[in-house]
């Protein structure tokens, strides 16, 4: 992003960088070979070596501005290894950049290179001046908006200004900071979208503009179950929030007293547990399986309840028939069916002997991998993909009434797993620029961001997105739309330089023209040459000792 700052003749650095490829691509030879590597974090190949220099020309113009973060050194080491098998024996890398890549004071670059490294045109690293937006949010009547500067200096005599439209309903004085944060008062309704803006301009302006996002905190994790019952037989609080809090979860755990029948009381989490429901209204029965077809993670336990739901309520769709529940025929599990789940901790119900268990039918066996089985082959843990999310089913409940499988290695492996999973669906609206975007279990996406729409590309089966322009996103994901934002990172907003070794800015670099190892084609020709030359003289000497041929005259 720093490659934006615009200079006295309003091109940017990038603009001038890519004029001075062009010249360099312009000075290139026939023989000669070009790699093109662009440094946007993560660093990439933007064209493998070739010697076609038309194509590399167009592969230049095709190359956009972005504001992503800067990657020298994994950018350098790229091109250091697709020039170094080059036939040629001129080889270098040369840097077009403004250095700035938030560290000043690593190791200076070209330090120690078996190439050479040529930091070309150093007037990309004139001094400028920035601040940036890197996120505003709303709470209520609060607005937070953060920013960083490349220096105190920069923040001098600007505002901090929250926009409804064109109107603005709330400014204060831009602290002078480096790096702050400035809260605004504003009022009226949340689902109004604001923007933060920056007032006056500066060498970026594409950072100076941020949309607010309603403050919803981290994702969290909410816990359905009995806490009265639970109380009496552990203690303290239930087992299933004592062993959450034994793994050191790093979401909000939430105690709720019932399965929410609105899609809206869910927004706030990315997983929820319940244990030993007496089935499902139809209010919950929507709002979870919205929940879950946006890429929520739900954990249901079944017990002695689950098998004596009242009339209306059931676990559709989550299962199809009814559940049973009766005494456990087996006496513990089958830990070779856990192993690549569980791992070591599977052995630690191998001797499980619960009161009773929940008993499924065979068409709603049949539609869950089994995670781990019992001895004789029945389901205990159980897992289905259902839209963007999943459903996890065990029949055991988690107390400990029933059995002591809340207290065995084995559940704090289950429920560090799908914590796990919660955390990796889990889609926070706000992310650094660059950072993918992933849509696990979705079919369709479509976006639109601040340089238009954008097509997603599927990796291994999951379908991503990935911003390189700082701004706000609409996201439809199998037509549910989403507001997502792509924040810059305050390092790009550190114009400092980095150092550069003595030789890395040497004319010689510059002024060299690269070469082709031609050595063996020149021996090749004089040794032809050579033999051309004995050839003729043996020629001429036949002729000479020819009978009947006349003498010269004395």
């Amino acid at each position: 992003m720093s490659m934006r700052v615009v200079d006295g003749s309003g091109r940017s650095r990038f603009q001038r960088a890519q004029e001075g490829a062009r010249e360099i691509l312009g000075a290139l030879r026939d023989g000669d070979a070009a790699a093109i590597v662009l440094a946007g974090s993560p660093a990439r190949v933007g064209l493998a070596a070739t010697t076609d220099i038309s194509a590399a020309r167009a592969a230049l113009d095709g190359i956009q501005e972005s504001d992503r973060a800067t990657d020298l050194d994994g950018s350098v080491a790229i091109a250091r290894t697709l020039v170094s098998e080059l036939p040629q024996i001129d080889r270098r890398v040369i840097v077009l950049s403004d250095l700035a890549d938030g560290k000043p004071d690593a190791p200076p670059l070209g330090d120690g290179a078996a190439i050479p490294v040529w930091v070309a045109m150093p007037e990309l690293r004139a001094a400028a001046e920035d601040c940036g937006i890197l996120a505003a949010d709303r709470a209520g009547a609060r607005a937070r908006v953060r920013f960083a500067c490349s220096t105190p200096a920069a923040a001098a005599g600007r505002e901090v200004r929250i926009l409804d439209g064109d109107k603005i309903i709330a400014q204060t004085a831009l602290p002078q900071t480096q790096m702050g944060e400035a809260t605004l008062t504003v009022t009226g309704d949340e689902t109004r979208e604001l923007v933060a803006q920056l007032s006056g301009s500066d060498a970026i302006a594409s950072d100076d503009r941020a949309p607010v996002v309603v403050e919803a905190g981290p994702a969290a994790l909410a816990v359905v179950g009995d806490r009265t019952e639970e109380a009496v037989a552990t203690g303290g609080a239930p087992v299933v929030e004592q062993a959450l809090a034994a793994l050191h979860v790093d979401m909000a755990v939430r105690p709720i007293p019932q399965v929410p029948d609105r899609r809206e009381d869910t927004a706030g989490f990315a997983a929820i547990i319940v244990d030993d429901p007496p089935g499902f209204t139809p209010e919950q029965r929507h709002a979870l399986g919205a929940f879950v077809e946006q890429g929520g993670v739900l954990l249901v336990a079944l017990g002695r309840r689950a098998a004596a739901a009242p009339l209306g309520a059931n676990f559709e769709p989550l299962l199809t028939q009814a559940v049973g529940w009766d005494g456990s025929p087996a006496s513990g599990v089958d830990v070779a069916s856990g192993a690549t789940f569980f791992g070591e901790a599977a052995s630690s119900l191998a001797d499980l002997s619960p009161k009773g268990r929940a008993k499924l039918a065979e068409q709603d066996v049949s539609s869950y991998e089994p995670l781990l089985k019992w001895s004789d082959g029945a389901p205990l843990v159980g897992r289905r993909a259902r839209g963007r999310g999943d459903v996890w089913m065990t029949t055991l409940p988690f107390s400990v009434e029933t059995s002591d499988l809340a207290l065995r290695p084995g559940f704090l492996a289950l429920l560090d797993a799908f914590v796990s999973e919660a955390k990796q669906r889990a889609a926070p609206r706000r992310g650094d620029v660059g950072t993918p975007w992933s849509f696990a279990g979705a079919r369709q996406v479509e976006a639109r961001g601040p340089g238009g729409a954008l097509t997603a590309s599927r990796d291994e089966g999951t379908l991503r997105l990935v911003p390189v322009l700082a701004g706000a996103y609409r996201v439809a994901i199998d037509g549910n739309k989403e507001l997502r934002v792509a924040a810059p990172l305050a390092r790009e907003i550190d114009l400092r330089s980095r150092a550069v070794t003595s030789s890395a800015t040497s004319a010689a670099l510059g002024g060299g023209v690269a070469i082709v190892d031609v050595s063996w084609m020149v021996a090749l020709l004089l040794l032809g040459l050579v033999a051309v030359e004995l050839a003729l003289r043996a020629i001429a000497g036949r002729k000479d000792g020819a009978p009947g041929a006349p003498r010269p005259t004395p």
